[in-house]
């Protein structure tokens, strides 16, 4: 029941337009809202992000009404609530102001306020003759989900996944290496059942487009007016001796990847651990496991992530985490696995070119993705890009198919973005396949939409939070490193013929978030206007989207 809380030592509303205040709510143990000024009308919301719950007064209000949380780049309107970007699920709570003797009420009710979030508009009974299909269970599939639902679509919608489980935060298992699906659901069974989706664990294994028809490994069949593919990627493995016959050794994408890993490492630690590879996957993974294990991470490059974020930077990530423990070689090969002495079944070395050899209990690979599209490689009525993945349009639907989208890994798309040009590029960030799977259920639901443009943005836990926006999809030459990078504090802004195309950031908050949005206006900095002194964080947004 809604009722009347006084906002804690505040008379007035006296806010200036574009700023953003945290208040306490009087009477509610830790409630708290966030006011914002736009426009001349303050608007009164839930604190904190529906994604991790950061404090929402840390982030950027943009002209047009955009609140973009400092963490992960999730974004919400601020007249609405509802939600702009991912990877947030759940828009936040609104509530009415009152002002009266001197003393400034907001409108709500208890939970709402403490729970710092709303509900979006999920429940429906399909009635429709449109049916939807959606191949795969990562964030590009729950992004088209909550597009579809919010948007009033009663399409009859059927989700097919490989995995066991319901979709997950699939970002977790790397970083805290998670084996309870149940913890990480980013949606429970109810919700499935609410919104009326039928949710399938089964294998797809052909698509006849003439037919508009899924066919499963279980010899099942599904018509489809719309189909969405977002098979997201599939682990690449290594083809020197030993990697494929071996036991312990593991790639690392599902749930029962992590409980084969734990599984593996046992109760008893102290195991030595091979990480071949030092991408983030296999950085994030290292430092999870380093606290009480001997982790070594093999790495072709001078440092790690090198030919993405540039050497200086890879070492800042390699100094960081080597305090948690973990042991590198970097510019190493590897030649082979060898059989444990004790088990020949098992893995019990990795050898190097230049002879050593690492002791491994087990072995994780992080040495990249492929897009999952095997199940389409045989098919005569689509043309697979080298990579595998698929080319799409703007608004995500397969060129050459009609009424056909790609999302996520497995989409090649044209980059808008500083430096893209237009130029098909595939992203494999959880936050680009969240916002295409939300831009494509969107035009579904509501087929005079046009899809919303968006920067990519990602995270990495690495000892550190490591925020990123922006790509490199024609490269970068030239790099310039803000902050103290000794101690860890740094941002890093990648450029290509001046033109900064990419942003890098740790314990610089909001300078991720910030880049993006003047990103999207293209009123981002030269780079030489940044090494000459220019603070993003001074530099004013305008209204308008220019990507």
């Amino acid at each position: 029941m809604a009722q009347e809380y006084k906002l804690k030592g505040l008379s007035s509303l006296d806010l200036q337009d574009g700023e953003k205040r945290e208040v306490e709510v009087e009477g509610i143990e830790n409630g708290k809202v966030l006011l914002v000024k736009l426009d001349g009308t303050t608007h009164a919301m839930s604190s904190n992000c529906t994604h991790y719950g950061a404090p929402l007064k840390l982030g950027v209000v943009t002209p047009d009404g955009r609140l973009t949380c400092a963490w992960h780049g999730a974004c919400f309107n601020v007249a609405t609530g509802d939600v702009e970007d991912a990877p947030a699920l759940d828009p936040l709570a609104k509530f009415d102001i009152v002002e009266k003797s001197g003393a400034i009420y907001i409108k709500g009710d208890e939970a709402t306020i403490k729970a710092s979030r709303r509900s979006a508009n999920h429940k429906c009974s399909a009635s429709q003759q449109e049916q939807v299909v959606i191949v795969g269970g990562g964030s590009g599939a729950i992004g088209a989900l909550q597009g579809l639902r919010e948007h009033g679509s009663k399409a009859k919608v059927t989700l097919i996944s490989s995995e066991p489980n319901l979709p997950i935060d699939r970002t977790k298992l790397s970083k805290a290496l998670i084996a309870d699906p149940s913890k990480i659901l980013l949606r429970p069974q109810q919700w499935f059942d609410e919104a009326d989706i039928q949710t399938i664990s089964d294998s797809v294994s052909a698509v006849d487009f003439s037919k508009k028809s899924v066919s499963t490994s279980s010899g099942k069949s599904y018509p489809y007016t719309k189909l969405i593919l977002a098979t997201g990627g599939t682990p690449k493995k290594l083809p020197m001796p030993g990697f494929k016959d071996l036991e312990n050794i593991f790639v690392l994408r599902t749930i029962p990847h992590v409980q084969a890993i734990l599984s593996a490492v046992g109760e008893k630690k102290g195991k030595n651990i091979v990480v071949v590879g030092s991408s983030f996957i296999g950085m994030e993974v290292a430092n999870a496991l380093a606290k009480e294990n001997n982790v070594t991470v093999i790495g072709m490059e001078k440092a790690p992530l090198e030919r993405v974020m540039g050497a200086e930077v890879g070492n800042i990530f390699k100094s960081i985490i080597e305090k948690n423990g973990v042991k590198f070689r970097m510019e190493a090969g590897v030649e082979k696995a060898n059989p444990s002495s004790e088990n020949l079944k098992v893995v019990g070395s990795v050898s190097l070119k230049d002879g050593t050899e690492l002791p491994a209990d087990l072995v994780i690979l992080g040495v990249g993705v492929a897009p999952a599209t095997e199940f389409l490689q045989e098919n005569k009525a689509i043309e697979l890009e080298k990579d595998g993945s698929l080319k799409t349009n703007e608004q995500f639907q397969v060129l050459g198919q009609s009424d056909v989208y790609a999302i996520g890994d497995i989409a090649t798309y044209p980059y808008h973005g500083p430096g893209g040009d237009g130029s098909f590029t595939r992203i494999e960030h959880w936050n680009v396949a969240m916002n295409a799977g939300r831009s494509v259920g969107t035009q579904i639901a509501r087929p005079t939409m046009k899809a919303k443009p968006f920067i990519p943005v990602f995270w990495s836990a690495l000892g550190s939070q490591l925020r990123y926006c922006g790509n490199t999809p024609n490269g970068w030459d030239d790099l310039a490193v803000k902050g103290t990078p000794d101690e860890g504090k740094f941002a890093a802004y990648y450029g290509n013929k001046g033109t900064v195309v990419a942003v890098a950031s740790m314990m610089m908050d909001p300078i991720m978030t910030k880049a993006a949005e003047l990103m999207r206006r293209k009123k981002m900095p030269s780079l030489d206007e940044i090494k000459n002194g220019t603070d993003i964080l001074e530099v004013g947004l305008p209204a308008e989207v220019k990507i």
